[in-house]
């Protein structure tokens, strides 16, 4: 297709050209009137010293000056302070016609003089021209058409400042499976983290990740107790979970294995056997008649044990004949065989004296410490 067919927004690219060129005209005229206000400005307050002032120099004078100005030419204070800055970095003979008074500001903020000069004479590689936005990226500032991810980042974090916004757009990514899916294991941790600082949302949160078995699954035995722990505090959350627990055989069988647990156990059946005969005691109107009672049931219950006892070694041990019992199989024995003989010392003090006071050799041994 001929160039002069070929079309830029409404016009030809003939036309469109014939426009560029006036426009350029336009934009180095505006220039030049820039710098004619920055040059102004400079006369009637000139900068002094390192960094546009000296350190004697008065700002509040500075700027009741360049306030007045800028009021009597009808512009804002920014616009002709900006200006001054421009024109004080750019010497008349290092100015150029053909780059806007934009770039001139932009680059400006290059501190050293002669990097600064090199640069305008070299737009960025590929370019024929200076644009505002080269500029931009030339010195480090966030440009107004961001290209790469870095500048289109930076654009999102300008725009995401205020805290209800950076909220907004947050939950908005985050709900987008591709974006959720590239950030890291750390970022998730510290999101979560952050959202979970309420004890109420942390509450709930844990409570259904604790309902995901393959969450569940990846948490370490430490954590797992410290998390049944934690809940557990409540005496009857405690309570209705060691009850569920010890309902499940192998759960129960380990538990009875730890000493300590078995012995508490025991302790707290016997209590509670002391308990309801005290409340049996106190309250019952045939306690006195239930007492003599008890007497003849206790005579039995302790004829029977022992007969118990007596029948079942009668069993067991003559199937130990030409058996040769291991050295931790004889220890075990021993100990069991010490216990019943120190059982058997307690019986017989009971019956002889009625004192069933248990020392603590005796404690120690039927505890099985």
């Amino acid at each position: 297709m001929p160039e002069s067919h070929i079309e830029v927004g409404s016009v030809s690219q003939q036309r469109c050209e014939q426009i560029v060129a006036e426009l350029r005209e336009v934009v180095e005229q505006q220039s030049r009137g820039s710098f004619v206000i920055g040059d102004r400005a400079l006369e009637i307050e000139p900068l002094r010293g390192v960094g546009g002032r000296s350190a004697g120099e008065r700002v509040p004078v500075v700027r009741d000056s360049l306030t007045r100005l800028a009021d009597d030419i009808g512009l804002s204070f920014s616009a002709v302070k900006g200006a001054r800055f421009t024109a004080s970095r750019w010497p008349k003979e290092h100015r150029r016609p053909d780059v806007s008074f934009k770039v001139h500001r932009v680059l400006a903020h290059i501190e050293d003089e002669e990097e600064r000069f090199a640069a305008i004479c070299t737009p960025p590689e590929g370019r024929t021209r200076w644009t505002a936005d080269a500029a931009k990226r030339r010195v480090g500032n966030r440009v107004e058409i961001p290209v790469t991810p870095e500048e289109k980042v930076s654009a999102i974090h300008a725009l995401a400042r205020d805290e209800e916004v950076a909220a907004a757009v947050t939950t908005e990514l985050l709900r987008r499976a591709t974006v959720a899916a590239q950030v890291s294991a750390e970022d998730k941790v510290r999101v979560v983290e952050e959202l979970t600082r309420d004890e109420g949302v942390a509450a709930a949160v844990t409570t259904g990740l604790l309902k995901r078995p393959a969450v569940t699954a990846q948490v370490g035995r430490e954590d797992k107790v410290r998390a049944v722990e934690e809940p557990t505090r409540d005496e009857s959350v405690a309570t209705e979970v060691t009850t569920g627990l010890l309902r499940r055989p192998d759960v129960a069988f380990k538990a009875m294995s730890d000493d300590r647990a078995r012995h508490e156990v025991n302790h707290a059946q016997v209590e509670r056997g002391r308990q309801a005969r005290e409340h049996f005691e106190r309250t019952s109107p045939v306690a006195p008649t239930a007492r003599q009672i008890e007497r003849t049931m206790e005579f039995m219950d302790l004829v029977t044990a022992c007969h118990s006892f007596v029948a079942s070694a009668g069993r067991t041990v003559p199937g130990l004949r030409d058996r040769q019992l291991g050295e931790d199989e004889k220890a075990i024995v021993h100990e069991n065989v010490a216990r019943v003989r120190a059982t058997l010392d307690w019986i017989e003090t009971a019956v002889d004296t009625g004192k069933v006071d248990v020392d603590g050799e005796l404690a120690r041994l039927l505890s099985g410490q």
